[in-house]
């Protein structure tokens, strides 16, 4: 027997504060998703770790190619997470688990790993998701700190109209723009439908590179 069990798992809805604490420490990004989200708490024990967290994600029409309404399908937009023991794949299934009980109309979530941060889907490969292939490559604004913003995250003027709100953001005149190579796309039917109607797109999973750690996205 261990002499160093693994502590409970625990994962339940979470505040806002709590999920963005978790995505400005924990995730590469350093930033939150934009509402409406799902955000899923996650504790080891007594210790929270991070969270997971879905969302509509960056684009309305993200859904068109599988034939779905925004209001049936989402995005795994984060997995935010400090050091742990139990693994990644465990937790985003209880997760989903969560997520499609909440929303019982959900029938495909979409999610991204990216390559320029070392990324090839190891979770989600690990998790039995579909992989479709890559995205188009996408326009980028890199900034005087040498951080990368995705063109809707930038503007001529430094403000944007999000949600119906003015917000802040990069002056695309402060950045260098830059191409950024598509990013791996991977899927998870939640229903025996959908699951027939992705199969014909699932490509061979992209290879890991030596490196590469299977908790990470």
């Amino acid at each position: 027997m261990s002499s160093n069990p693994l502590p409970e798992l625990r994962l339940r809805f979470c505040t806002h504060q709590a999920a963005n604490y978790a995505c400005k420490n924990y995730h590469y990004s350093r930033s939150h998703p934009c509402s409406p989200r799902v955000q899923i708490g996650v504790w080891e024990g007594s210790r929270f770790v991070g969270a997971i967290i879905f969302s509509r994600g960056a684009a309305k029409a993200l859904g068109a190619r599988f034939g779905l309404e925004q209001d049936k399908f989402c995005e795994l937009t984060r997995v935010a997470l400090s050091k742990h023991r139990h693994p990644v794949t465990r937790m985003v299934a209880i997760a989903i688990r969560m997520l499609k009980k909440l929303n019982p109309g959900l029938r495909l979530i979409i999610s991204f790993a990216d390559p320029e941060q070392g990324h090839v889907g190891a979770i989600y490969q690990a998790g039995g998701w579909v992989y479709t292939g890559t995205s188009m490559p996408s326009q980028m604004f890199v900034d005087r700190n040498g951080r990368k913003w995705h063109a809707r995250q930038a503007s001529k003027t430094g403000k944007a109209i999000m949600f119906n709100r003015t917000l802040n953001v990069v002056k695309r005149g402060d950045c260098t723009k830059v191409i950024a190579p598509g990013k791996h796309r991977y899927v998870f039917p939640l229903d025996d439908e959908m699951r027939a109607a992705v199969a014909p797109l699932a490509l061979p999973y992209p290879k890991r590179e030596p490196l590469d750690d299977a908790s990470v996205v």
